[in-house]
């Protein structure tokens, strides 16, 4: 009986001052929430690692490749703490964190075994799998004009994606 919680405990009418601290934190969360980047401040990041993964596994760069797959998977998981739904045309908030789950459960895991094992072959299988997800998704959430590609010049005109870049030493 000592375990029990009183039914007035559960229907407790805040005070005035509860009600206008709520209302006071209720509104400093939703400043705050409307301060994050969106899903396209997200994309962008998630676009120069995704584009210079292609180049460091083109080059054979491999511990640069696990680095930008690792900024790639970062970038994703990134995109649904701080936006974790996309509103649909329909008024529907579609949850995101299945699709990045499905996303890292699958094609990122062929792209980590490709760069784990060092196979060009397997590796580009691999990221051209990955755009196509992506490009499924962007049509999930409405989005069909934003058409991914193999990138054709890396993001950063600063990191050489050469494994055998012999300067700066």
């Amino acid at each position: 009986d000592d375990y029990r919680i009183e039914l007035a405990e559960l229907t407790h009418e805040p005070s005035p001052e509860e009600a206008n601290e709520r209302a006071a934190v209720e509104e400093e969360i939703e400043s705050l929430r409307r301060a994050l980047p969106g899903h396209a401040h997200v994309m962008a990041e998630l676009d120069y690692h995704f584009s210079n993964l292609w180049f460091a596994g083109q080059n054979g760069n491999w511990p640069l490749a696990e680095f930008y797959l690792n900024e790639t998977r970062s970038n994703l998981n990134w995109m649904v703490r701080i936006r974790p739904t996309r509103r649909l045309s329909n008024g529907q908030d579609m949850d995101l964190t299945p699709v990045v789950k499905a996303v890292e459960d699958s094609v990122l895991v062929s792209l980590r075994a490709a760069i784990t094992k060092q196979d060009n072959q397997a590796f580009e299988a691999a990221y051209r799998q990955t755009i196509e997800q992506c490009y499924a998704c962007h049509k999930m959430v409405e989005k069909p004009y934003l058409r991914p590609r193999v990138p054709e010049a890396p993001a950063s005109r600063m990191i050489n994606p050469r494994a055998n870049a012999d300067w700066p030493r």
